[in-house]
């Protein structure tokens, strides 16, 4: 700064001369908007990174449990390099996403962003990571021992079941939600649907009313639910009912959303995207 810069030097002095008084408004201002937020976001539920601790299932295998539903656990899985996963057999529908590292089920190799959804009464054979990963999954049975009991006995039972389905990260059509923000279906059936919902920097956009519970993991990147600010690896639960103001991105972010499929969702899913600039779910 220059020393006959006064009015820079006037701008930066004027906050300490500010009387006492403007200065407690600010701050009941400021309390006052935070707990205006808090009361709007009270509903959601936000598992943060380090939230849960990482527990050692196995040698070269560790988990960390985010969430418990009938419709089984979802968790992280952080494979070290060699580990080797012994044949199960599926309980519940298994959807998993790569979010780094690799990840081979017999010839088939799975990178960062792609999708494997198994379905009930399948068997997975060996799974491996040469580099080691982290993968989240959904319905998995990890988290109760009489289910995992169960699961692995079934591995070792013939019949390998209905194929799963893989969606590689380069697989598939997006689709146009609003100007930046893009959406890639998954898989959907049973009245659920799966998807990938990925913002470009400083894009967003209003999703509406859920009229399902949805269950949002992080990806990659970063985005803003409302006022909550989610980063990779964090889970995010939005139940029936309730609305994000709106969903954003500063730096660009990709998540995923498993959600069950109300009346008007799935009226929305035979109409063109370019009917709406807005995905009411």
């Amino acid at each position: 700064m220059k020393s006959n810069d006064t009015n820079d030097l006037d701008a930066l002095i004027a906050p300490a001369l500010r009387p006492a008084s403007d200065s407690q408004a600010l701050r009941e201002r400021l309390l006052q908007r935070a707990a205006d937020s808090r009361t709007r976001h009270q509903e959601f539920a936000t598992v943060r990174r380090q939230a849960t601790p990482w527990r050692e299932l196995m040698k070269g295998l560790r988990g960390r449990d985010l969430r418990i539903t009938e419709e089984g656990t979802s968790v992280l899985l952080a494979l070290a390099p060699g580990t080797v996963l012994p044949m199960h057999r599926h309980r519940y529908l298994e959807e998993g996403i790569v979010l780094s590292g690799r990840m081979q089920m017999g010839a088939l190799d799975l990178g960062p962003g792609d999708y494997h959804v198994s379905f009930p009464g399948s068997r997975h054979d060996r799974i491996t990571s040469a580099e080691g990963c982290v993968t989240y999954l959904r319905g998995t049975s990890l988290g109760s021992l009489f289910g995992l009991a169960v699961e692995l006995l079934g591995g070792l039972t013939p019949g390998a079941g209905t194929a799963p389905l893989t969606v590689r990260e380069l697989d598939g059509d997006w689709r146009l939600l609003a100007d930046g923000v893009v959406e890639k279906r998954l898989w959907q059936a049973d009245e659920s649907l799966s998807r990938f919902v990925r913002l470009a920097p400083g894009s967003r956009y209003f999703p509406g009313v859920y009229n399902r519970e949805c269950e949002f993991m992080m990806v990659n990147g970063e985005a803003f639910f409302g006022d909550i600010l989610l980063l990779q690896e964090e889970l995010h639960v939005a139940p029936v009912g309730t609305q994000h103001p709106e969903i954003s991105s500063d730096c660009g972010a990709t998540f995923f959303v498993h959600e069950k499929v109300g009346e008007l969702l799935a009226a929305r899913l035979s109409l063109p995207m370019a009917a709406s600039k807005h995905f009411d779910s």
